[in-house]
């Protein structure tokens, strides 16, 4: 049976620490922790493949191919047609994954060398590469990957898809797309961020029954949010509620060109919550901003001064939808930003803000805590001084950089959305594909610039915030991913914030 889904989340360094001391301290032998990882993952293919013409099983020479051996071994004992394709020197397995192999040989599986022939039906099992490996795959694995992702076979995959760095998400070089994997001890942070969701499929765990006592001996890495962890701080509000409580959003934004940015952004703090909600735009958008959602209050801004009031009233501002990086938008940060450190308002900086800041146009004092950026990895790599591509190759160093050089909260977007804050890291993995379109990081930004005008805590307001987007998106594409737009996540958030 599928164990749940821990929250927390670690490194490949405190998983293999987690395997010595069940070892070594609590002596469980490692080939009896083996064959836990094998009949755990032989019950989930049968599981989820009930009757495979064949299964084929393609091992490497470490632990992670032991597990395979034991996969295979099962196989044959059920009399079901199986094969081990072996990657790499038989020679050189060791210790327990050679205790594996001789299992599978004494239940007479079929071993071969695997000569690049790709079988053309089954189900393939993954055993190829563990957590250990750091760089780039080798020739003779990639040939193997290369060829199970090209057959069209189901995979299950064990521990993580071979060619997956466990500890950032990122793929190396080749890389196992698989539909399903089984992961063993504690969670990989990688599973769930940057290419992890793409090349794992569905992620299923198995403790493999190791004592509880062992996971107190590291500090997770980071920690999977998930929405019903706020249900306590979504309670119904009091008989007595007015508009008042529920605090003051301005958002500022929507630049010539640019009009659906502000406007989705202020409909969206709406729509979570907020009790009054403004808009600083252009003076020529007024009308159209108006017709789309009366409750908006609409306001045109030519200047700093005609800003000023409107700063005066508000709770939280949202800087950045549609702002622009001409001198308007320029003008615009300029104000918030005097405005915040006089009075320390809480801000959320997304899209051209945050670019503008990038470019040096204001100068930002460090200190500076009360603020949510909000930046996809472009961004991110604009605040760095990177690429987009040094960003997502580790999006954990990226968004700890982020948030240590700007303070506040950070959001760094994608799949497997990343928010850092002082005291650690949260993984977010609701979303979809679907949400690769124009506007989802507008609606993002009202939703948690809503959230902060209602009294939730900076930190609170980005986990909750992020994890509401999600879940929104998915409830959206139910009816298919592709053609998704953002104002389609608007419907579906009264029904998440009162559950």
């Amino acid at each position: 049976m599928a164990e749940q889904l821990p929250k927390n989340l670690y490194t490949a360094a405190q998983a293999r620490e987690f395997d010595r001391i069940a070892i070594d301290e609590y002596k469980i032998p490692g080939i009896q922790l083996m064959k836990r990882a094998g009949r755990a993952a032989f019950d989930l293919l049968l599981q989820r493949w009930p009757a495979p013409e064949h299964v084929h099983v393609f091992c490497g020479t470490g632990n992670n191919g032991g597990d395979g051996f034991i996969v295979a071994a099962l196989a044959a004992q059920r009399a079901l047609p199986v094969t081990v394709w072996q990657i790499g020197d038989p020679t050189k397995i060791t210790g327990a994954a050679l205790l594996a192999r001789q299992f599978a040989e004494a239940a007479q599986v079929s071993m071969k060398p695997f000569s690049g022939e790709m079988p053309c039906h089954g189900v393939v099992v993954d055993a190829l590469l563990g957590t250990g490996l750091s760089g780039a795959v080798r020739a003779a694995f990639a040939g193997a990957i290369e060829a199970i992702n090209s057959a069209g076979l189901p995979v299950l995959a064990l521990d993580i898809p071979s060619g997956l760095c466990s500890d950032s998400g990122s793929k190396l070089g080749h890389t196992v797309r698989a539909a399903a994997t089984i992961t063993f001890i504690a969670l990989k942070r990688g599973l769930f961020t940057t290419d992890g969701p793409e090349c794992c499929g569905e992620i299923i765990f198995a403790s493999l029954q190791i004592p509880d006592a062992i996971y107190t001996r590291a500090t997770a890495s980071c920690a999977r949010i998930v929405l019903d962890d706020f249900n306590a701080l979504l309670a119904p509000r009091p008989r007595t509620a007015h508009k008042g409580h529920y605090g003051h959003v301005l958002v500022i934004g929507g630049d010539y060109g640019m009009a659906g940015a502000a406007a989705m952004t202020a409909q969206a703090a709406a729509r979570t919550g907020a009790g009054l909600v403004s808009c600083a735009t252009r003076p020529e958008h007024i009308p159209a901003l108006v017709a789309r959602c009366p409750e908006i209050m609409a306001h045109g801004v030519d200047s700093i001064d005609e800003l000023s009031p409107l700063l005066e009233r508000a709770t939280v501002i949202v800087l950045g939808p549609g702002l622009g990086r001409t001198a308007w938008g320029e003008q615009m940060l300029y104000g918030v930003w005097q405005r915040a450190q006089a009075k320390s308002l809480p801000l959320v900086i997304d899209a051209d803000a945050l670019n503008l800041i990038a470019e040096n146009r204001i100068v930002i004092q460090p200190g500076y805590d009360n603020w949510v950026l909000t930046p996809h990895p472009g961004e991110a790599a604009r605040l760095l001084g990177g690429s987009t591509a040094d960003i997502q190759r580790d999006r954990f160093a990226a968004v700890q950089a982020l948030q240590r050089r700007y303070g506040g909260a950070v959001v760094l977007k994608g799949a497997g959305s990343l928010i850092a804050l002082n005291e650690g890291f949260d993984v977010v993995n609701y979303g979809n594909p679907g949400m690769a379109s124009g506007g989802m990081g507008d609606v993002l930004s009202g939703i948690i610039g809503g959230l902060l005008a209602q009294g939730f805590s900076l930190a609170n307001s980005a986990r909750l915030g992020v994890c509401l987007h999600g879940r929104a998106a998915d409830l959206a594409a139910q009816d298919g991913e592709r053609g998704l737009l953002a104002t389609d996540l608007l419907p579906h958030l009264r029904g998440l914030l009162n559950p």
